[in-house]
């Protein structure tokens, strides 16, 4: 009888099943956790490249750093949606010892799909502000 017992123990039929389920379940979770980070730093990257052209487009000197508001927010708006522009702020002053405008937007991190923190993620923009003098 205890050969049969090992014989039994031996045998690998039925295991390519149980290999595929767990192999695919660990290839899923790995695929969408790439995918999920493609979709945060792609929110990331547009919504840094909004601030920074609209401190640029706040910095011209025919227009104000208000303007510059307006601009991230259209932009942002346009890319990816409304929701991520609710928090857009601008700041006159210095930076780096020049004067300049700062334009900074806090708006939410995706964790899970478009689901995620607010007010987690903050980028700024600055530009040298441009005198007619």
């Amino acid at each position: 009888m205890s050969v049969s017992l090992r014989t039994r123990l031996r045998d690998e039929s039925g295991s390519a099943p149980a290999e595929f389920a767990m192999v695919g379940a660990l290839l899923t979770v790995l695929t969408l956790s790439v995918l999920q980070l493609g979709l945060a730093l792609h929110i990331r990257n547009t919504v840094q490249d909004a601030a920074a052209e609209g401190a640029r487009y706040g910095a011209l000197a025919d227009h104000t750093p208000a303007d510059g508001i307006v601009r991230t927010r259209q932009l942002i708006g346009l890319a990816i949606g409304d929701d991520y522009a609710q928090n857009v702020t601008v700041k006159g002053g210095s930076w780096m010892g020049h004067p300049a405008v700062t334009i900074t937007v806090r708006t939410r991190l995706p964790l899970f799909g478009l689901v995620g923190i607010d007010t987690a993620l903050e980028v700024s923009g600055h530009a040298a502000a441009e005198t007619l003098d």
